[in-house]
């Protein structure tokens, strides 16, 4: 691998990694080099003003808002991009379909002519979902809202048993499986985590309320009760 390239890399394994200090070995080992080349490369990326900070033994982290320069993908990346925006695009709700195909178009602008058309040449498709399982609920693009907002959501559900109940309920995320969306939420009706069916949703509107997702620890404590007891629906 070129300096150049390996220097890019390393930038981009800190902007992978940012929420926490990635360790020189860590870098070597990806990069199939020696800690030393790192050592080096990152110092000569400090010297070039790139705001990269930690020391050796504890770590380092690309501190935020800095840019890379015009965009270069490896094919693997490309079909990773491809793969995902169209996963996407078949499986979420129209307006999530819509950026997927936004950030193909953006994309395909910043790249040079030859790795462009490898973009559109992607051979990894994503199958049609079948009619009866097209079912993504109409209230996902306000779900996902409230979810960056931190808002509750007032809501009618039907369950499994026809069942109609009102409830309150704290948006966490979103599972999205080929056949149905499941939000991951804690019901205040349940006083609990509950899955809900998107398209079991009747009604679903932003209460005046906000609640605190405790940076993400709600969410992971969500992950951890679904795997004890999967019947959270």
């Amino acid at each position: 691998m070129r300096r150049a390239d390996r220097l890019l890399q390393i930038i981009q394994i800190l902007r992978r990694q940012r929420r926490r200090p990635t360790t020189a070995d860590a870098i070597a080992v990806e990069l199939e080099v020696n800690p030393r080349t790192i050592y080096r490369d990152i110092s000569v990326l400090q010297a070039s003003r790139v705001p990269i900070e930690g020391q050796a033994g504890v770590g380092y982290i690309l501190r935020g808002g800095y840019d890379l320069p015009p965009l270069m993908f490896a094919p693997e990346e490309l079909e990773a991009i491809v793969l995902g925006a169209r996963m996407v695009a078949d499986r979420g709700d129209p307006d999530l379909a819509r950026a997927a195909a936004d950030v193909l178009a953006k994309v395909g602008t910043v790249l040079p002519a030859g790795t462009a058309d490898q973009l559109w040449r992607a051979s990894l498709l994503v199958p049609h979902r079948s009619a009866e399982a097209s079912a993504f609920g109409v209230h996902l693009p306000l779900i996902r809202r409230s979810i960056r907002q931190n808002r509750k959501l007032e809501l009618a559900y039907k369950d499994a048993q026809e069942v109609t109940s009102q409830r309150v309920v704290w948006p966490l995320g979103l599972y999205f499986f080929s056949h149905v969306t499941l939000v991951c939420t804690w019901c205040e009706l349940r006083s609990d985590f509950r899955a809900l069916r998107a398209d079991r949703i009747l009604m679903c509107e932003m209460s005046g309320g906000h609640f605190n997702p405790r940076q993400g620890a709600l969410l992971r404590a969500f992950h951890e009760a679904r795997a004890l007891k999967p019947g959270l629906v």
